[in-house]
Parts: C-alpha cells; sequence; structure tokens
C-alpha cells in the first residue's frame, strides 16, 4: 500500500473510531485532524468534507461486511444457516449503529440509498450462489433467483434494521423466507435465535 493511501485509511479508522464513540454529529472535522495530528490541508486533500468522509467510512464497513459474508460463504454450514448468516452479517454491527443514524437524516438520504443499493449489488451474487447450492442438494425449489435473493435483501433492510420489529414480524419473515426459496416448513425456524437480540416492538 502506497503512503498516501495508507494515511487516507489511517484517517477513515480514526474517524471511524469517533463516529462510533461520538457519533457523527458530535464529531468535527476539526477534532479528526487533531487526533491524527495532521494539516487541515492534508485532510483536505483525501476527503472534501465532514459528508465525504462519512460515505468513505461506510464504504470500509461494507467492505469488511462483504468480507465476513465471503468467508461465511466458504464455511461448512447448512444451506439455510449460510443464507440467513450472509444476510446478517451484511448488517452493521451493535456498535457501528450510531453512523448509521446518521444516513436517516434528510441531508443525508441520498446518500442512504446509494449505500442500501451497494448492499444489494455486493449481496445478491453470494447469496445466488447460496441458493443455487441448495436447490442441487434438493433443499430449496425456485426459479427467477436473483430477483428472489433482491426481494428477501429489500425486506429484510426495511423490517429489521432499525431493531423496530415485532415477534409477528419475525414469524411472517420466516414463513416468507421459507416459501421464497421453497423451503420445507420449519427449514427456517433458527431465525428467531438468530435475531433474539434484537430489539422488538410490543
Amino acid at each position: 500500500m502506497k503512503k498516501g493511501e495508507r494515511r487516507k485509511q489511517e484517517l477513515l479508522r480514526i474517524a471511524y473510531r469517533m463516529f462510533v464513540e461520538k457519533g457523527y454529529e458530535n464529531t468535527s472535522i476539526d477534532e479528526i485532524i487533531a487526533e491524527a495530528g495532521i494539516a487541515k490541508g492534508t485532510y483536505y486533500y483525501y476527503f472534501e468534507s465532514k459528508e465525504a468522509t462519512l460515505e468513505a467510512v461506510i464504504d470500509m464497513m461494507i467492505e469488511e461486511e462483504v468480507g465476513r459474508a465471503k468467508e461465511i460463504l466458504a464455511a461448512s454450514l447448512p444451506i439455510p444457516q449460510k443464507l440467513v448468516s450472509v444476510i446478517y452479517s451484511l448488517r452493521p454491527a451493535q456498535g457501528e449503529q450510531g453512523i448509521v443514524n446518521a444516513l436517516n437524516v434528510k441531508e443525508n438520504i441520498v446518500m442512504h440509498e446509494k449505500v442500501n443499493r451497494r448492499i444489494v449489488e455486493e449481496a445478491v451474487p453470494l447469496l445466488t450462489e447460496i441458493v443455487k447450492e441448495g436447490i442441487s442438494q434438493g433443499m430449496l425449489s425456485c426459479n427467477n433467483i436473483e430477483e428472489r435473493v433482491k426481494m428477501l435483501l429489500i425486506i429484510s433492510q426495511h423490517t429489521f434494521d432499525d431493531g423496530d420489529f415485532s415477534d409477528r414480524d419475525v414469524e411472517v419473515y420466516i414463513d416468507m423466507v421459507e416459501k421464497t426459496f421453497g423451503a420445507e416448513a420449519g427449514t427456517m425456524n433458527f431465525i428467531r435465535e438468530l435475531i433474539s437480540g434484537g430489539q422488538r416492538s410490543e
């Protein structure tokens, strides 16, 4: 890695840590610069604004999530667990919620949509591979795999990303996943345990 790229990655790591610890809104560019021990001009050489830094930090988070998803893809797991585990590996960690919340403000709506599209683009090929493997093993049965996977990802994002879901939501989600991929009833019941730590509404 070249020196300039290494410096940029160091700045991203500092910004990431400060966004997690203090929140995006409570972190200033001056604080990032002071923590990095660099001149303001150096910062602006790499990032034109705080929003650009946020986008780069989120890109870094997505790359790490995709890395975890690929590790799961290569693991010796039953097809249902592998399918759902890849979906959940592409969600931010609990400590990163403050960064994700910054995407929910009106000013960052375009960035939010861009992030969601990128996650879907990265995930669809991985999940399609798992579904095809499940079909070859006789565990799943469906057509239009990429379209089904894409719809599942979108529904997962809107249902679970903010942690505001009920037990009934989980029941319907499990039923939907099983029917979407032609799995036997009960195949995806383990999803309840996987998301049991989430914040649910009554």
